[in-house]
């Protein structure tokens, strides 16, 4: 999300990979930059920042050339957005990393899957969706917060929810049919920030999904 922010707003950046699947975000040298050995982290001058909703905040406040609408300058829109950012959280990313992580993703991070904590976290995604359709995207809203041009908390969401392209259509079909709101605005945004939506998700479209499913095998067996 924030390499689709960056390249919208021309931001110039240097893109340096951490590689998941060869954990090196788990090495004694990563932990230097991100003591919590997660990704995204950005370098600004001698500035350090990790945590991804910190980050998109900070590239829309330091750069001047960004368009207002990713981050609003009025006090009670930033309170809403972040109200939005922290829902997210809180909620829509409990669930989601909580449901990947222990169907298909836990392999590749090291992990033990858990079929009883990915069955709670179904029911944690399917409440936070719901809720995303029927209140975020409530009445005929083109984007989320009742905004006609998407904010960072759009860029955020969709990214969490581009995630599940690891899964197969029947897996993704079952989790997102009921909720047609959100793939109409999916759709929408991918429309709004093309082309840097799809060739920032190309390793999940492409590249990253058969890894996945390849070491979910080989942990199920």
């Amino acid at each position: 999300m924030e390499k689709i922010n960056a390249r919208l707003n021309g931001i110039d950046f240097e893109e340096i990979t951490v590689e998941l699947f060869d954990q090196e975000h788990l090495t004694p040298q990563f932990e230097e930059i991100n003591p919590v050995k997660e990704i995204p982290v950005i370098f600004h001058g001698d500035f350090k920042l990790f945590e991804s909703h910190a980050i998109l905040i900070y590239l829309a406040s330091a750069f001047p050339d960004v368009a207002e609408h990713w981050y609003p300058a009025d006090l009670r829109k930033r309170a809403l957005l972040h109200s939005l950012l922290d829902w997210h959280h809180c909620h829509l990313r409990h669930g989601a990393m909580g449901y990947l992580l222990n169907t298909i993703l836990a392999p590749a991070r090291g992990l033990t899957m858990n079929p009883q904590s990915a069955i709670e976290c179904e029911k944690i995604l399917s409440s936070a969706l719901s809720v995303l359709e029927s209140f975020w995207l409530r009445d005929s809203q083109m984007f989320l917060l009742g905004y006609d041009q998407p904010t960072i908390a759009d860029l955020s969401v969709v990214c969490e929810l581009m995630q599940f392209e690891v899964l197969d259509e029947e897996e993704k079909k079952k989790i997102f049919a009921p909720y047609e709101k959100v793939q109409q605005w999916i759709d929408r945004i991918k429309a709004a920030t093309r082309p840097h939506f799809n060739d920032v998700h190309k390793h999940l479209l492409f590249e990253d999904r058969p890894r996945f499913r390849e070491a979910a095998g080989r942990s199920a067996t």
